[in-house]
């Protein structure tokens, strides 16, 4: 098989950048090792920065985000049982849209598969070769066999633990890591939200988050040990671990119910670089991971596309290989701006282990100047609503 562009992965970042290339008539493969359906049944995010809402419409796939899609004109901070609200429309003229990722996902499904573009599921044992040559090869396994794939450029948009960055040689890759103590417990309930906006609260007991899949859907976290087990925390368990750490009127809005998906995610802060190798560019998690606290792991991605979809743009249709060129620190000077800020947000509002009583006063102190200073609030929400391309 012969292509322009093979994808590697069929997450949101691969089939975002498949159907902007198809769009502009840049031939792609997509190949993604689970079946469709896993892929879709992922619980991610769910805040998607203006950048992002603009690629999916650029990408014809924005429609039902625009009809079902949340507008959120800001958030509200949560310690020493009172909420203080940023308001990002008011400081800074603009909004982010709460939106799920398995949506997303479904839309550019469906999107790719009214273009008609391939994307083949279940690929096994995919490996890269020739990519440091102007004639890379992806070999796959499927139904038993093996295919190759000859393409001009490969994208590698298969997660943290893909085959694409392992692909780079360990003497040009450089990896840059934080591991914080501790994860997120979440919870996903057919209730109405406790809150018009999302509530991010700072308390002894730890980190909570009261956030929204839609009306009628809530998608709640509470900081916890990187130990702790799924099957250890009950709902009743996680309810009133919540209300310890919930400002009173939170708490009265608070409806709780039988959760319909529960889960345990382990905090970290990731840098690959460089972000191109020869004609293999990563994009996504392959290349860098956010703590979620920010809202930042989609939208980097989607920021990834952005470069990535103009620079091969540029090179098939203006014979200029300038794009890719500069891809890696194009991306890469996003990607620690964004990794700063989830550093950031996430420092500010849990509760590490090792902290002293100094610590927690700073930490205080800090939240307070936030919310007391709009120049802090400013730059809060200049981060949070998502930095220029």
């Amino acid at each position: 098989m012969r292509t322009q562009v093979a994808i590697i992965g069929a997450g949101p970042s691969g089939l975002l950048l498949g159907q902007l290339l198809a769009k502009h008539g840049i031939d792609n493969v997509i190949l993604e090792r689970q079946t469709g359906e896993y892929v879709l049944g992922r619980i991610r995010a769910g805040v998607i920065e203006k950048g992002a809402a603009d690629l999916l419409d650029e990408a014809g796939c924005g429609t039902r985000m625009h009809r079902e899609g949340l507008i959120h004109d800001g958030i509200e901070i949560s310690f020493g049982g009172a909420r203080h609200r940023i308001n990002f429309k008011q400081l800074i003229g603009k909004s982010v849209i709460v939106y799920g990722q398995t949506e997303i996902t479904r839309d550019l499904m469906d999107g790719r598969s009214a273009i008609g573009s391939q994307t083949i599921y279940e690929a096994e044992d995919v490996s890269l070769h020739d990519i440091g040559t102007d004639k890379p090869k992806v070999r796959y396994s499927k139904g038993g066999q093996v295919h190759e794939i000859e393409c001009d450029f490969i994208a590698g948009c298969d997660g943290f633990h893909g085959v694409s960055r392992k692909s780079i040689p360990t003497d040009v890759l450089k990896n840059f890591e934080r591991v914080y103590p501790f994860g997120w417990l979440g919870i996903l309930v057919d209730k109405p939200p406790v809150s018009d906006e999302l509530i991010y609260a700072n308390h002894d007991r730890g980190f909570a988050l009261c956030s929204m899949r839609s009306p009628t859907r809530s998608r709640l976290y509470i900081q916890c040990r990187l130990d702790d087990k799924v099957e250890d925390w009950s709902d009743e368990a996680f309810y009133e671990e919540l209300k310890r750490r919930l400002d009173d009127e939170a708490i009265k809005r608070l409806q709780p119910g039988p959760s319909i998906e529960k889960s345990i995610a382990p905090l970290r802060s990731f840098v690959a670089e460089p972000m191109r190798h020869g004609r293999l560019f990563l994009a996504g998690d392959a290349a860098h991971i956010v703590p979620p606290t920010g809202a930042k792991g989609l939208n980097l991605a989607a920021s990834d596309v952005y470069y990535l979809w103009q620079a091969l743009v540029d090179f098939y249709k203006k014979k200029s290989s300038a794009g890719i060129d500069a891809y890696s620190a194009r991306a890469l000077s996003r990607v620690w701006k964004a990794e700063r800020f989830s550093w950031w947000m996430t420092s500010q509002l849990h509760r590490f282990p090792e902290s002293s009583g100094f610590d927690q006063k700073i930490q205080r102190s800090e939240l307070e100047y936030l919310v007391s200073s709009q120049a802090a609030m400013t730059a809060l929400a200049e981060n949070y609503v998502g930095l220029p391309y």
